[in-house]
């Protein structure tokens, strides 16, 4: 069966949470430093202050206070230097977060690489409906789907034959050529729908590439990426006595994620875009495309 995502993920709180931490933490510090070197100078020569805070080593505590201060700055900027890449390990079910952070800028765009999409399909169009009624401050969105070319005989996915052998099935092939035909039709027509509409410019497009489901990669206005690797030894059936397939489980499939703002992440996820964009030059029109164009 092609791929299922119908849950959602507090993922995108947690990481503007983050953010806002990560941007008053050092101000906060350094304004308590700052603080506690100036009452303890002033404790030192004013002694009514002193007298207050009933003190005696104000100096020393002035000067301790203005070292941490200075080697605050310092640890920062060491330990921004060596920070590993923003990683974790999420479920493909938790997608609709990361799409809506996604629609948050003025230019979304949406890449995805795997099976079928399901699992982006439904919070895309959730979103892109939401976006003709309330378009907020996006102004452009571009998504782009690419899936296994169907139309060519494959191995996976593909009927379980004699002693496990992977057994090429075109009607199996068929039924997941008409639901990604069906996915891009409903992208297109409500981006059809939102071009007429509003100043918005909307692009939804599906493109083959050559080989096997093998690693499902999504990337988010090109700034975070996700990715991980289909389960090809997955099996399941259409009826309860019908043959066994080869299906990839998309919505089962963990993710890794990878966002930037590190010397470390950001060749990683550069070079996530770039195969992307090869893959995408490369990749063929679906038929039923060119049978519209004809």
């Amino acid at each position: 069966m092609p791929e299922r995502g119908d849950g959602t993920a507090d993922g995108g709180v947690a990481q503007r949470l983050r953010r806002t931490q990560e941007r008053f933490e050092p101000l906060v510090t350094r304004v308590i430093l700052g603080a506690i070197f100036v009452i303890g100078l002033v404790a030192q020569f004013v002694q009514p202050v002193g007298d207050a805070i009933e003190g005696k080593a104000y100096l020393g505590g002035a000067l301790l206070s203005l070292v941490g201060y200075v080697l605050y700055d310092a640890v920062k900027d060491l330990s921004a230097s060596v920070r590993q890449p923003a990683s974790s390990l999420v479920n493909s079910r938790d997608l609709a977060g990361f799409v809506r952070d996604a629609f948050s800028a003025r230019k979304v765009e949406v890449s995805f690489l795997g099976y079928t999409g399901e699992t982006l399909h439904n919070e895309l169009y959730n979103r892109l409906r939401d976006l003709a009624a309330r378009p907020g401050q996006v102004r452009e969105v571009s998504v782009r789907m690419l899936v296994p070319d169907f139309e060519q005989p494959m191995t996976v996915p593909a009927r379980v034959g004699p002693d496990g052998q992977h057994v090429d099935d075109p009607a199996f092939r068929e039924r997941l050529l008409r639901r990604c035909e069906e996915y891009e039709g409903a992208l297109s027509d409500i981006a059809d729908q939102i071009n007429r509409t509003t100043r918005l410019e909307v692009r939804c497009e599906y493109r083959f590439y050559p080989g096997i489901p093998g690693q499902k990669i999504c990337i988010f206005n090109r700034v975070q990426v996700l990715h991980g690797f289909y389960d090809l030894s997955a099996r399941m059936r259409l009826q309860r006595t019908g043959p066994e397939y080869y299906d990839p489980k998309g919505y089962t499939t963990d993710l890794n994620v990878c966002s930037p703002g590190t010397a470390a992440s950001d060749p990683v996820v550069t070079m996530w875009n770039k195969h992307f964009d090869d893959l995408w030059a490369l990749a063929s029109v679906p038929g039923w495309r060119r049978s519209a164009a004809a």
